[in-house]
């Protein structure tokens, strides 16, 4: 497949990966090559990583716990002293090889170490594939607030191996067919409408075309400024909700895409109530997603408490919490305020 070129480096697939991977540290005189890897990834990637992609010696190998639940500066704090204690400098590369949470991390801790390293992601789950793949976001969560502190900072590259998605269980590569589902709900309708209506979505062709419709929006506006913030809809309820899942024992842990699957038919109802997303293409949104995700119970205490953290979402500003909404499906607009009063209506209509 053809490379995607996003801000200053490119996503590259299979063996075209592979060739560029090795070209780059031939050329780059690199003194150190680490791998950051979890417990999983070690298990069930390392191994054909090092057999079918690395040519060059790997230094060390440094693994921490999978789970959003280690996704915190304690964890970065780790992987700081390994850098450290193995010798990194600042001509290390580290490569993270991992799901969303090991890149987010592994990119926020070379972006830090030092001032900053070079380091490659190579995701390993759809989630990861489709989303952390473009636009340099790293970064921690803060308790189990979201993605609270990071930095904006791009790999050296992204390196895609769809051969990787054969590790996941079921419900990990649903959770990634969400951000895909996303990516046709807020700038595609044609390719909304082929993604529904299949289940073949990690088709390698439909995975490069999720990751040009997220690339061709970040590359307008890299810093989020305006229109790369129509990448959060389903997001602002759908991170409170992850976020109060997580921190309740009562509670099911919700995966991210299982989230923000609840929080698309949320703020899908919002849009039908603040921007004429019509009747009919609300319960498309309500169908498809429930065709995939099971439903959640949310009982009027839940609720309350997830309302009370959306103070907490990184889009807010001046004390307002601010929506992406559509408009239509393939239409999004951005900086909403939505009246309280919808809040309860919207989760009374996915409980419906």
């Amino acid at each position: 497949m053809e490379s995607i070129i996003s801000q200053s480096y490119e996503v590259h697939f299979g063996e075209l990966a592979k060739a560029a991977l090795k070209q780059h540290i031939a050329k780059s005189g690199y003194s150190k090559v680490f791998v950051l890897v979890d417990e999983n990834t070690k298990k069930y990637c390392l191994p054909f990583f090092k057999k079918e992609i690395m040519a060059h010696p790997i230094d060390s190998v440094f693994e921490i716990a999978s789970g959003e639940e280690n996704k915190n500066i304690s964890t970065c704090t780790k992987v700081w002293e390994m850098l450290s204690n193995f010798d990194g400098d600042r001509k290390s590369l580290l490569i993270n090889l991992g799901g969303g949470v090991l890149t987010d991390l592994g990119g926020f801790v070379a972006s830090t170490f030092k001032r900053g390293i070079d380091f490659i992601n190579i995701p390993t789950t759809l989630l990861s594939i489709v989303d952390a793949s473009v636009g340099g976001k790293t970064g921690v969560d803060l308790g189990v607030l979201k993605n609270q502190i990071g930095v904006i900072n791009q790999p050296v590259m992204v390196l895609v191996f769809t051969e990787f998605l054969k590790t996941l269980e079921p419900r990990q590569r649903v959770s990634g067919y969400a951000e895909m589902l996303k990516h046709g709900l807020i700038s595609d309708m044609e390719y909304w409408n082929q993604l529904k209506e299949t289940s073949s979505f990690t088709e390698p062709d439909s995975i490069q075309k999720s990751i040009a419709i997220k690339n061709k929006v970040v590359l307008q506006d890299p810093t989020e400024k305006g229109l790369r913030k129509i990448l959060n809809f389903g997001h602002t309820l759908g991170h409170a909700i992850e976020s109060y899942c997580l921190e309740n024992p009562e509670k099911k842990t919700l995966l991210h895409g299982e989230a923000i699957a609840v929080g698309m038919i949320l703020e899908g109802y919002l849009s039908h109530e603040l921007k004429g997303l019509s009747k009919l293409s609300l319960d498309e949104i309500k169908t498809t997603f429930l065709q995939y995700f099971e439903a959640v119970h949310f009982s009027d205490d839940d609720v309350d408490a997830i309302l009370k953290l959306l103070k907490f979402d990184k889009k807010n500003t001046h004390g307002d919490v601010n929506f992406v909404l559509l408009q239509s499906i393939g239409e999004a607009v951005s900086d909403i305020k939505v009246p309280e009063e919808l809040f309860q209506k919207a989760f009374a209509y996915y409980r419906e």
